[in-house]
């Protein structure tokens, strides 16, 4: 499973070069990875709830071109990778009429209580899902 949406930029997105500012892409890919939980049918909020947080744990980001002021990127979400403790999205934002790549990043997730600790086992619901999204 993928997830796509586009994203116009902002003055407030850009840098004093009138370049996307390095964090706003960051914003970016944090909207995708919740709008592709939505789409596998996990509320970060019920999930939360349920004493699961979802915590960052690495970003390997590669800028590779700057969006500009008033262009539409396209964020790009997928499951990569999953392990019993962890798993891995992978996503590209790109220019949306010319597809040209922006960045490329890695995000690696886990799984904690409320109160921070590890689990050490991906909850069933939730590697249920990514599983799922996976093989879609």
């Amino acid at each position: 499973m993928k997830h796509y949406f586009e994203q116009k930029v902002y003055y407030g997105d850009t840098d004093a070069y009138g370049v996307v500012w390095h964090g706003a892409y960051l914003r970016w890919m944090e909207a995708g990875r919740v709008k592709i939980a939505e789409k596998m049918g996990l509320s970060l909020v019920k999930l939360q709830k349920e004493n699961i947080a979802l915590p960052v744990t690495n970003i390997n980001i590669r800028y590779k071109s700057s969006a500009k002021l008033n262009e539409t990127v396209v964020i790009e979400t997928c499951v990569k990778k999953i392990t019993p403790l962890s798993f891995t999205f992978y996503q590209v934002v790109k220019e949306k009429n010319s597809e040209r790549i922006c960045t490329q990043a890695e995000v690696d997730v886990v799984a904690v209580t409320n109160e921070g600790k590890l689990y050490r086992r991906l909850p069933q619901e939730l590697n249920k899902a990514l599983t799922e999204a996976m093989e879609e």
